[in-house]
């Protein structure tokens, strides 16, 4: 059992008990498969034959107890903030003065997936990189997911987070003033962060720009916004348009309309949860449809039995609705909303649709979106996806550093 510690912070060791782990195995073993006929392409959904060889994987051959040592290799630490619990780990930084750095994941990431850009971020000597770079590396798990759990308030959203982030960084572990980073779901609370706090903050990076308003509309569901596709426009812009559509689509209108509904299956089930989650991965990387040339199947895996061992899908998914129902209201009218200094990446697979890698920085600046940022870096790059930091973690790691190096 973790002991109390400094500000109510606690030592936390991730250790899923037997008898949980006894009870997944057989739940994989009593799948009732549907029929997966026509679906080799994977149009309607995540394919049946590579699911249940994933599966069958889970069952024989993925080793959690090694996944839990690798996770205990990091300082975990637990913490309750106005009844809500937060994990994070913590990597010390190894050099010059480092900045404190929180980091923000998305959905349906967990913490881990920060994994391949902590240690060259704390200790960038030891990856070749200059000491000055180093930064004090604080990555939590966002209340309702994985290991902050359970979720005691039912109206958790991202604005809601950066206030117990901030409370984190400044209370909890005492710094003054702190650096923050995040994508998806993580790059709404770090813009809020940025939006709020700015005083209290070197900076921000994102890897992903979220307008803060983007669930406060009539439609939040709607990642078209009821609009169509604009007469006139080219036969491939056409198709790059629907397809990014379709891409989030059922996503965001089942997690903002239906996410407790959806609940009850993915939590009962975990191949059906695995299915949901899996498609994301796919559906949003870099990966040509393969999604094991990006993720490697005990990443997969890893992330799964996180979701399962913590029964959090369903407060996970609820971050979604309550955007919507719950939604943000500005804490001040300056411009731009988001004051503090703004590193940005853009990654290739994410390019708005017409828009090259060559053209995605000036064709940023001349959108709606720029005018919500204090941008001072921004860079674009051909490869990877919706998961940057996993997905590219050399643009990740050397944008952030270009990002605060000159942010004293």
């Amino acid at each position: 059992m973790p002991s109390a510690g400094l500000n109510g912070l606690t030592r936390f060791k991730i250790a899923v008990p037997e008898e949980q782990l006894r009870d997944l195995t057989q739940r994989l073993k009593n799948t009732r498969w549907p029929e997966d006929i026509g679906n080799d392409d994977w149009f309607y959904g995540v394919n049946g034959s590579y699911l249940k060889d994933l599966v069958a994987y889970w069952i024989d051959g993925f080793d959690w107890k090694a996944a839990e040592a690798k996770l205990n290799g990091y300082a975990n630490y637990r913490v309750v903030l106005d009844s809500v619990p937060i994990h994070f780990l913590h990597v010390p930084g190894n050099g010059v003065a480092p900045k404190p750095l929180i980091m923000s994941h998305g959905w349906p990431w967990t913490y881990t997936d920060w994994g391949r850009v902590i240690g060259p971020l704390a200790d960038p000597a030891a990856f070749g990189g200059d000491p000055v770079d180093a930064f004090d590396v604080i990555v939590p798990s966002l209340p309702g997911y994985g290991f902050s759990t359970p979720l005691p308030k039912p109206d958790t959203n991202f604005w809601k987070i950066a206030d117990l982030f901030h409370r984190l960084m400044t209370e909890t572990l005492g710094n003054a003033r702190y650096a923050a980073a995040g994508s998806d779901m993580g790059a709404l609370v770090t813009g809020q962060l940025g939006h709020k706090y700015a005083d209290s903050l070197y900076g921000i990076h994102l890897a992903r720009g979220i307008p803060l308003n983007f669930f406060s509309g009539e439609r939040p569901w709607d990642v078209t916004s009821a609009r169509t596709v604009p007469a006139g426009v080219t036969p491939d812009i056409r198709d790059s348009i629907l397809a990014y559509q379709r891409r989030f689509a059922a996503h965001v209108a089942v997690h903002v309309l239906d996410s407790e509904t959806e609940a009850y299956g993915l939590s009962d089930s975990p191949v059906g949860m695995l299915a949901w989650i899996l498609h994301r991965w796919r559906n949003w990387s870099d990966s040509h449809g393969d999604v094991e040339s990006v993720f490697p199947r005990d990443h997969i895996l890893t992330n799964a039995t996180i979701w399962w061992a913590t029964n959090s899908i369903r407060t996970s998914m609820r971050t979604y609705a309550n955007a919507a129902r719950y939604p943000w209201v500005p804490s001040h009218d300056r411009k731009p909303p988001i004051e503090a200094p703004v590193g940005m990446t853009f990654l290739g697979f994410e390019n708005p649709p017409g828009v090259t890698t060559d053209q995605r920085v000036e064709a940023f600046k001349k959108s709606p979106d720029a005018a919500w940022y204090n941008a001072v870096f921004l860079k674009a790059y051909e490869t990877g996806g919706h998961f940057a930091p996993f997905e590219n973690p050399e643009a990740i790691i050397a944008d952030i550093r270009e990002t605060f190096r000159p942010l004293k």
